[in-house]
Protein backbone atom coordinates (compact mmCIF):
# COMPACT_ATOMS: atom_id res chain seq x y z
CA UNK A 1 0.00 0.00 0.00
CA UNK A 2 1.67 2.98 -0.72
CA UNK A 3 2.82 4.99 2.53
CA UNK A 4 0.47 7.68 3.61
CA UNK A 5 -0.52 7.61 7.45
CA UNK A 6 -3.93 8.05 8.71
CA UNK A 7 -4.05 9.25 12.18
CA UNK A 8 -5.87 7.28 14.52
CA UNK A 9 -8.44 9.09 15.86
CA UNK A 10 -10.12 12.91 14.87
CA UNK A 11 -7.89 16.03 14.21
CA UNK A 12 -8.72 18.55 17.17
CA UNK A 13 -5.95 21.24 16.13
CA UNK A 14 -9.35 23.59 14.22
CA UNK A 15 -6.44 26.35 13.70
CA UNK A 16 -4.22 23.82 11.85
CA UNK A 17 -7.11 22.60 9.83
CA UNK A 18 -8.04 25.47 8.11
CA UNK A 19 -4.44 26.59 7.42
CA UNK A 20 -4.19 23.30 5.33
CA UNK A 21 -7.71 23.80 3.86
CA UNK A 22 -6.78 27.30 2.64
CA UNK A 23 -3.84 26.30 1.23
CA UNK A 24 -5.97 23.79 -0.49
CA UNK A 25 -4.73 23.90 -4.33
CA UNK A 26 -7.50 25.61 -7.00
CA UNK A 27 -7.95 25.04 -10.46
CA UNK A 28 -6.55 28.73 -11.32
CA UNK A 29 -3.18 28.04 -9.02
CA UNK A 30 -1.24 26.27 -11.99
CA UNK A 31 -0.74 22.82 -9.85
CA UNK A 32 -3.49 20.11 -10.25
CA UNK A 33 -6.18 19.87 -8.37
CA UNK A 34 -6.00 17.07 -5.45
CA UNK A 35 -9.09 14.61 -5.48
CA UNK A 36 -10.14 12.27 -3.31
CA UNK A 37 -12.05 8.67 -4.73
CA UNK A 38 -13.74 7.42 -1.79
CA UNK A 39 -14.89 3.84 -2.15
CA UNK A 40 -16.15 1.03 0.58
CA UNK A 41 -14.29 -1.70 -1.27
CA UNK A 42 -12.05 -2.35 -4.01
CA UNK A 43 -13.01 -5.71 -4.76
CA UNK A 44 -13.98 -7.29 -8.03
CA UNK A 45 -17.24 -5.74 -8.66
CA UNK A 46 -18.16 -3.79 -11.71
CA UNK A 47 -17.83 -0.57 -9.60
CA UNK A 48 -14.52 -1.10 -8.87
CA UNK A 49 -13.64 -1.94 -12.32
CA UNK A 50 -15.22 1.05 -13.07
CA UNK A 51 -12.89 2.94 -10.74
CA UNK A 52 -9.34 1.31 -12.22
CA UNK A 53 -10.34 1.77 -15.85
CA UNK A 54 -11.14 5.46 -14.61
CA UNK A 55 -7.83 6.14 -13.10
CA UNK A 56 -5.75 4.77 -15.89
CA UNK A 57 -7.07 8.08 -18.30
CA UNK A 58 -7.07 10.52 -15.50
CA UNK A 59 -5.71 14.31 -17.13
CA UNK A 60 -2.71 13.93 -14.82
CA UNK A 61 -2.45 17.83 -16.10
CA UNK A 62 -5.24 18.80 -13.79
CA UNK A 63 -5.96 16.67 -11.27
CA UNK A 64 -4.04 14.27 -9.10
CA UNK A 65 -6.15 11.48 -8.21
CA UNK A 66 -5.99 9.45 -5.00
CA UNK A 67 -8.08 6.66 -3.85
CA UNK A 68 -9.25 5.77 0.25
CA UNK A 69 -11.18 2.64 0.80
CA UNK A 70 -12.99 1.00 4.15
CA UNK A 71 -13.46 -2.95 3.62
CA UNK A 72 -9.94 -4.10 4.53
CA UNK A 73 -10.63 -7.53 2.84
CA UNK A 74 -11.77 -6.04 -0.39
CA UNK A 75 -8.52 -4.95 -1.40
CA UNK A 76 -7.58 -7.03 -5.39
CA UNK A 77 -7.99 -3.86 -7.36
CA UNK A 78 -5.50 -1.99 -4.58
CA UNK A 79 -2.09 -3.18 -6.54
CA UNK A 80 -3.59 -2.27 -10.19
CA UNK A 81 -4.38 1.20 -9.12
CA UNK A 82 -1.26 1.81 -7.65
CA UNK A 83 0.67 0.29 -10.77
CA UNK A 84 -1.33 2.71 -12.62
CA UNK A 85 0.20 5.72 -10.27
CA UNK A 86 -2.65 6.28 -7.90
CA UNK A 87 -1.88 6.13 -4.48
CA UNK A 88 -4.15 4.16 -2.08
CA UNK A 89 -5.12 4.73 1.35
CA UNK A 90 -6.75 2.17 3.76
CA UNK A 91 -9.26 3.48 6.25
CA UNK A 92 -9.14 0.65 8.52
CA UNK A 93 -6.70 -2.25 10.07
CA UNK A 94 -4.23 -3.90 7.82
CA UNK A 95 -5.09 -5.28 4.20
CA UNK A 96 -6.93 -8.50 4.34
CA UNK A 97 -7.92 -8.11 7.23
CA UNK A 98 -11.91 -8.88 8.23
CA UNK A 99 -13.99 -6.68 10.83
CA UNK A 100 -15.41 -3.61 10.65
CA UNK A 101 -13.70 -0.96 12.34
CA UNK A 102 -16.04 1.99 13.06
CA UNK A 103 -13.32 4.47 13.67
CA UNK A 104 -13.01 4.88 9.83
CA UNK A 105 -14.92 8.08 9.90
CA UNK A 106 -12.47 9.88 12.07
CA UNK A 107 -9.19 8.38 10.16
CA UNK A 108 -10.83 10.19 6.77
CA UNK A 109 -11.36 13.47 8.96
CA UNK A 110 -7.49 13.22 9.77
CA UNK A 111 -6.52 11.89 5.54
CA UNK A 112 -8.47 14.85 4.65
CA UNK A 113 -6.49 17.29 6.80
CA UNK A 114 -3.81 16.00 5.75
CA UNK A 115 -4.14 15.75 2.16
CA UNK A 116 -6.06 18.94 1.28
CA UNK A 117 -7.98 17.59 -1.13
CA UNK A 118 -9.78 20.05 -3.09
CA UNK A 119 -12.83 17.90 -4.08
CA UNK A 120 -13.77 14.63 -2.81
CA UNK A 121 -16.01 11.87 -4.81
CA UNK A 122 -17.64 9.12 -3.55
CA UNK A 123 -18.90 5.79 -4.56
CA UNK A 124 -21.83 3.61 -2.63
CA UNK A 125 -24.04 4.85 -0.16
CA UNK A 126 -22.21 4.01 3.51
CA UNK A 127 -18.68 5.93 2.59
CA UNK A 128 -20.82 8.75 0.54
CA UNK A 129 -22.94 9.45 3.42
CA UNK A 130 -20.03 9.27 6.11
CA UNK A 131 -18.28 11.98 3.75
CA UNK A 132 -21.50 14.13 3.51
CA UNK A 133 -21.98 14.44 7.17
CA UNK A 134 -18.21 14.73 7.95
CA UNK A 135 -16.73 17.16 5.67
CA UNK A 136 -18.18 20.48 6.82
CA UNK A 137 -16.93 23.90 8.47
CA UNK A 138 -13.12 23.97 7.72
CA UNK A 139 -12.63 20.27 5.96
CA UNK A 140 -15.75 21.14 3.94
CA UNK A 141 -14.95 20.61 0.02
CA UNK A 142 -16.99 20.07 -3.06
CA UNK A 143 -18.84 16.35 -3.05
CA UNK A 144 -19.26 14.85 -5.96
CA UNK A 145 -20.85 11.33 -6.40
CA UNK A 146 -21.31 8.46 -8.28
CA UNK A 147 -24.59 6.75 -7.86
CA UNK A 148 -23.96 3.00 -9.26
CA UNK A 149 -27.26 1.05 -8.59
CA UNK A 150 -31.40 1.98 -8.73
CA UNK A 151 -32.75 3.49 -5.59
CA UNK A 152 -34.65 1.35 -4.96
CA UNK A 153 -32.70 -1.60 -4.52
CA UNK A 154 -31.38 0.17 -1.54
CA UNK A 155 -32.27 -0.91 1.67
CA UNK A 156 -34.82 1.47 4.09
CA UNK A 157 -32.18 2.99 6.25
CA UNK A 158 -29.89 3.47 3.12
CA UNK A 159 -32.34 5.75 1.07
CA UNK A 160 -33.53 7.81 4.32
CA UNK A 161 -29.64 8.37 4.90
CA UNK A 162 -29.41 9.41 1.25
CA UNK A 163 -32.27 11.66 1.74
CA UNK A 164 -31.33 13.44 4.44
CA UNK A 165 -27.48 14.37 2.84
CA UNK A 166 -27.79 14.09 -0.70
CA UNK A 167 -28.19 17.90 -0.78
CA UNK A 168 -25.02 18.10 0.45
CA UNK A 169 -23.62 17.20 -3.37
CA UNK A 170 -22.39 19.60 -5.60
CA UNK A 171 -23.08 17.13 -8.59
CA UNK A 172 -24.03 13.37 -9.11
CA UNK A 173 -23.13 11.19 -11.79
CA UNK A 174 -25.70 8.44 -12.68
CA UNK A 175 -23.96 5.46 -14.31
CA UNK A 176 -27.65 5.01 -16.61
CA UNK A 177 -30.61 6.80 -17.53
CA UNK A 178 -32.43 4.61 -15.81
CA UNK A 179 -30.47 5.21 -12.60
CA UNK A 180 -31.02 9.02 -12.76
CA UNK A 181 -34.61 7.89 -13.31
CA UNK A 182 -34.22 6.52 -9.89
CA UNK A 183 -32.70 9.09 -7.84
CA UNK A 184 -34.69 11.52 -6.14
CA UNK A 185 -32.97 15.03 -5.69
CA UNK A 186 -33.26 17.70 -3.10
CA UNK A 187 -36.05 20.29 -3.46
CA UNK A 188 -33.95 23.22 -4.21
CA UNK A 189 -31.85 21.89 -7.11
CA UNK A 190 -32.34 21.88 -10.75
CA UNK A 191 -31.97 17.85 -11.41
CA UNK A 192 -31.09 19.21 -15.17
CA UNK A 193 -27.94 20.92 -13.63
CA UNK A 194 -27.50 18.70 -10.58
CA UNK A 195 -27.60 14.86 -12.08
CA UNK A 196 -25.30 13.99 -14.99
CA UNK A 197 -25.73 10.59 -17.15
CA UNK A 198 -22.03 8.52 -18.03
CA UNK A 199 -22.19 5.73 -19.51
CA UNK A 200 -18.89 4.24 -17.44
CA UNK A 201 -17.66 1.71 -20.67
CA UNK A 202 -14.24 -1.09 -20.15
CA UNK A 203 -10.70 0.28 -21.31
CA UNK A 204 -10.95 -0.65 -24.92
CA UNK A 205 -7.05 -0.99 -24.58
CA UNK A 206 -7.29 -4.03 -22.54
CA UNK A 207 -9.94 -6.18 -24.92
CA UNK A 208 -8.34 -9.10 -26.49
CA UNK A 209 -9.01 -11.26 -29.32
CA UNK A 210 -7.77 -13.55 -31.53
CA UNK A 211 -7.51 -17.65 -32.01
CA UNK A 212 -4.72 -17.32 -29.85
CA UNK A 213 -6.28 -15.13 -26.88
CA UNK A 214 -9.69 -17.79 -27.75
CA UNK A 215 -7.43 -21.03 -26.95
CA UNK A 216 -5.81 -19.68 -23.94
CA UNK A 217 -8.62 -18.26 -22.32
CA UNK A 218 -10.72 -21.67 -22.55
CA UNK A 219 -7.14 -23.48 -21.42
CA UNK A 220 -7.94 -21.27 -18.53
CA UNK A 221 -11.13 -21.57 -17.53
CA UNK A 222 -10.83 -25.74 -18.07
CA UNK A 223 -13.20 -25.29 -21.30
CA UNK A 224 -13.28 -27.62 -24.52
CA UNK A 225 -11.38 -25.83 -27.89
CA UNK A 226 -14.58 -26.86 -30.10
CA UNK A 227 -18.16 -26.18 -29.29
CA UNK A 228 -20.35 -22.85 -28.15
CA UNK A 229 -19.52 -21.32 -25.13
CA UNK A 230 -22.33 -19.24 -23.23
CA UNK A 231 -20.57 -17.31 -20.15
CA UNK A 232 -21.48 -14.90 -17.80
CA UNK A 233 -19.97 -12.02 -15.12
CA UNK A 234 -20.92 -11.51 -11.90
CA UNK A 235 -21.75 -11.99 -8.05
CA UNK A 236 -23.71 -15.26 -7.49
CA UNK A 237 -26.26 -13.90 -5.71
CA UNK A 238 -30.27 -13.05 -6.09
CA UNK A 239 -30.11 -10.13 -7.74
CA UNK A 240 -28.39 -11.83 -10.10
CA UNK A 241 -30.49 -14.65 -10.51
CA UNK A 242 -27.84 -16.97 -12.04
CA UNK A 243 -30.53 -20.09 -10.94
CA UNK A 244 -33.20 -18.63 -13.87
CA UNK A 245 -29.49 -18.93 -16.32
CA UNK A 246 -29.25 -22.51 -15.12
CA UNK A 247 -32.98 -23.49 -15.91
CA UNK A 248 -33.04 -21.87 -19.18
CA UNK A 249 -29.63 -23.07 -20.00
CA UNK A 250 -30.78 -26.70 -19.25
CA UNK A 251 -34.19 -25.98 -21.44
CA UNK A 252 -31.80 -24.48 -24.16
CA UNK A 253 -29.61 -27.85 -24.00
CA UNK A 254 -32.01 -30.16 -25.50
CA UNK A 255 -31.81 -28.95 -29.23
CA UNK A 256 -28.05 -27.66 -28.40
CA UNK A 257 -26.52 -30.55 -26.43
CA UNK A 258 -22.75 -29.71 -27.14
CA UNK A 259 -22.86 -26.04 -25.52
CA UNK A 260 -20.95 -25.54 -22.32
CA UNK A 261 -22.06 -22.71 -19.73
CA UNK A 262 -19.41 -20.75 -17.72
CA UNK A 263 -20.19 -18.80 -14.77
CA UNK A 264 -17.57 -16.37 -13.17
CA UNK A 265 -17.74 -14.98 -10.15
CA UNK A 266 -18.10 -16.23 -6.56
CA UNK A 267 -20.63 -15.50 -4.00
CA UNK A 268 -23.37 -16.78 -0.99
CA UNK A 269 -25.52 -18.22 -3.31
CA UNK A 270 -22.79 -20.72 -4.77
CA UNK A 271 -23.17 -23.75 -3.17
CA UNK A 272 -26.69 -23.28 -3.81
CA UNK A 273 -26.11 -22.87 -7.46
CA UNK A 274 -23.63 -25.71 -7.81
CA UNK A 275 -26.40 -28.42 -6.26
CA UNK A 276 -28.88 -26.78 -8.98
CA UNK A 277 -26.70 -27.38 -12.28
CA UNK A 278 -25.89 -30.89 -10.51
CA UNK A 279 -29.81 -31.43 -10.47
CA UNK A 280 -30.85 -30.40 -14.30
CA UNK A 281 -27.70 -32.74 -15.05
CA UNK A 282 -25.46 -29.94 -15.93
CA UNK A 283 -22.65 -31.30 -14.28
CA UNK A 284 -19.26 -31.14 -16.67
CA UNK A 285 -21.42 -28.39 -18.65
CA UNK A 286 -21.85 -25.57 -16.70
CA UNK A 287 -18.26 -24.36 -14.96
CA UNK A 288 -18.33 -22.37 -12.21
CA UNK A 289 -14.53 -20.55 -12.22
CA UNK A 290 -15.06 -18.51 -9.19
CA UNK A 291 -14.04 -15.23 -8.92
CA UNK A 292 -11.42 -13.72 -11.32
CA UNK A 293 -8.91 -10.27 -11.46
CA UNK A 294 -8.77 -11.10 -15.23
CA UNK A 295 -12.21 -11.03 -16.44
CA UNK A 296 -11.25 -9.35 -19.55
CA UNK A 297 -8.59 -11.62 -20.63
CA UNK A 298 -11.20 -14.55 -20.34
CA UNK A 299 -13.99 -13.14 -22.34
CA UNK A 300 -12.22 -14.38 -26.06
CA UNK A 301 -13.23 -17.75 -24.53
CA UNK A 302 -16.93 -17.17 -25.09
CA UNK A 303 -19.41 -17.13 -28.24
CA UNK A 304 -22.31 -15.64 -26.29
CA UNK A 305 -22.72 -13.54 -23.25
CA UNK A 306 -25.53 -13.33 -20.93
CA UNK A 307 -26.85 -11.59 -17.80
CA UNK A 308 -29.98 -12.83 -16.26
CA UNK A 309 -30.10 -10.37 -13.74
CA UNK A 310 -33.52 -9.21 -11.98
CA UNK A 311 -31.52 -5.58 -11.01
CA UNK A 312 -28.71 -3.49 -12.32
CA UNK A 313 -27.13 0.09 -12.70
CA UNK A 314 -24.88 -0.44 -15.53
CA UNK A 315 -23.11 -3.95 -15.80
CA UNK A 316 -19.36 -2.98 -16.62
CA UNK A 317 -19.53 -6.80 -17.28
CA UNK A 318 -21.96 -6.31 -20.55
CA UNK A 319 -19.47 -3.52 -21.49
CA UNK A 320 -16.37 -5.25 -21.20
CA UNK A 321 -18.25 -7.92 -23.07
CA UNK A 322 -19.20 -6.06 -25.64
CA UNK A 323 -15.92 -4.35 -26.39
CA UNK A 324 -14.83 -8.36 -26.74
CA UNK A 325 -16.93 -8.22 -29.53
CA UNK A 326 -19.20 -10.72 -27.79
CA UNK A 327 -23.47 -10.67 -28.62
CA UNK A 328 -25.20 -10.91 -25.69
CA UNK A 329 -28.66 -11.89 -24.23
CA UNK A 330 -29.78 -9.68 -21.19
CA UNK A 331 -32.36 -9.14 -19.28
CA UNK A 332 -34.61 -5.60 -19.88
CA UNK A 333 -33.60 -4.38 -16.42
CA UNK A 334 -31.67 -0.88 -15.32
CA UNK A 335 -29.06 0.77 -17.76
CA UNK A 336 -28.96 -2.52 -20.19
CA UNK A 337 -31.61 -1.30 -22.64
CA UNK A 338 -29.89 1.92 -23.08
CA UNK A 339 -26.64 0.16 -24.80
CA UNK A 340 -28.34 -2.97 -26.62
CA UNK A 341 -30.52 -2.57 -29.12
CA UNK A 342 -32.90 -5.37 -29.30
CA UNK A 343 -31.51 -7.61 -32.57
CA UNK A 344 -28.28 -5.48 -32.93
CA UNK A 345 -26.22 -6.13 -30.79
CA UNK A 346 -27.79 -8.96 -28.92
CA UNK A 347 -31.27 -9.82 -27.67
CA UNK A 348 -33.42 -8.83 -24.34
CA UNK A 349 -36.13 -10.74 -22.12
CA UNK A 350 -37.70 -9.87 -19.41
CA UNK A 351 -35.99 -11.07 -16.17
CA UNK A 352 -37.13 -14.26 -14.23
CA UNK A 353 -38.66 -15.78 -17.44
CA UNK A 354 -36.24 -18.96 -18.30
CA UNK A 355 -38.10 -20.00 -21.61
CA UNK A 356 -38.03 -16.62 -23.25
CA UNK A 357 -33.76 -16.53 -22.02
CA UNK A 358 -33.77 -20.24 -23.59
CA UNK A 359 -35.34 -19.31 -27.03
CA UNK A 360 -33.21 -16.34 -27.07
CA UNK A 361 -29.77 -17.87 -26.13
CA UNK A 362 -30.64 -20.36 -28.50
CA UNK A 363 -30.85 -18.36 -31.36
CA UNK A 364 -27.53 -17.13 -30.80
CA UNK A 365 -26.26 -20.56 -30.18
CA UNK A 366 -27.53 -21.83 -32.90
CA UNK A 367 -27.07 -19.23 -35.59
CA UNK A 368 -23.65 -18.33 -36.18
CA UNK A 369 -23.85 -15.86 -39.14
CA UNK A 370 -26.35 -13.71 -36.28
CA UNK A 371 -23.73 -14.21 -33.93
CA UNK A 372 -21.33 -12.54 -35.97
CA UNK A 373 -23.68 -9.82 -37.42
CA UNK A 374 -24.15 -8.97 -33.58
CA UNK A 375 -20.73 -9.22 -32.53
CA UNK A 376 -19.42 -6.62 -35.05
CA UNK A 377 -22.25 -4.10 -33.85
CA UNK A 378 -21.33 -4.43 -30.20
CA UNK A 379 -17.85 -3.86 -31.06
CA UNK A 380 -19.03 -1.13 -32.59
CA UNK A 381 -21.05 0.36 -29.50
CA UNK A 382 -18.65 0.03 -26.97
CA UNK A 383 -16.18 2.35 -28.79
CA UNK A 384 -18.70 4.87 -27.51
CA UNK A 385 -18.73 4.29 -23.98
CA UNK A 386 -14.80 3.74 -23.13
CA UNK A 387 -13.43 4.51 -20.18
CA UNK A 388 -11.33 7.43 -21.55
CA UNK A 389 -13.91 9.05 -22.38
CA UNK A 390 -15.71 8.61 -19.44
CA UNK A 391 -13.12 9.82 -17.45
CA UNK A 392 -13.30 12.51 -19.73
CA UNK A 393 -16.88 13.93 -19.58
CA UNK A 394 -16.47 13.15 -15.44
CA UNK A 395 -13.43 15.58 -15.55
CA UNK A 396 -15.96 18.18 -16.89
CA UNK A 397 -18.15 18.02 -14.05
CA UNK A 398 -15.34 18.39 -11.23
CA UNK A 399 -14.17 21.44 -13.73
CA UNK A 400 -17.40 22.83 -13.31
CA UNK A 401 -17.71 22.58 -9.71
CA UNK A 402 -14.72 23.54 -8.98
CA UNK A 403 -15.50 26.45 -10.91
CA UNK A 404 -18.55 27.28 -8.48
CA UNK A 405 -21.43 26.69 -10.59
CA UNK A 406 -23.51 23.58 -10.26
CA UNK A 407 -22.67 20.71 -13.20
CA UNK A 408 -24.82 21.34 -16.47
CA UNK A 409 -25.83 18.02 -17.30
CA UNK A 410 -22.94 16.43 -19.00
CA UNK A 411 -24.56 13.40 -20.95
CA UNK A 412 -23.26 10.11 -22.74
Amino acid sequence: MTDRPVTDGPVTDAAGIEAAVTDRPLTDGGRPVRVLWLAKGLGLGGAERLLLNCARHVDRERFEVEVAYVLPWKDALAPDLEKAGIPVHLLTGAPGRRGRDPLWPLRLRSLMAQRRYGLVHTHMPVPAVAARMLLRGPLSVPLVHTEHNMWQRYRLPTRIANSWTYGRNAAVVAVSRAVAASVRPPRRVDPGQWLNVVHHGPDLGGAAGGAQARAEAREALGLPREGVVVGTVGNLTAKKDQRTLLDAFALMRRNHPEAALVLIGSGPLEERLRRHASSLGLDGTAVFAGSRPDVPALLPALDVFTLSSRQEGLPVALMEAMASGLPSVVTRVGGMPEIVDQGVEGLLVQPGDAEALSVALGRLVGGPALRARMSAAARERARRFDAEGAQRRIEAVYEQVLAGRRSTGVTA
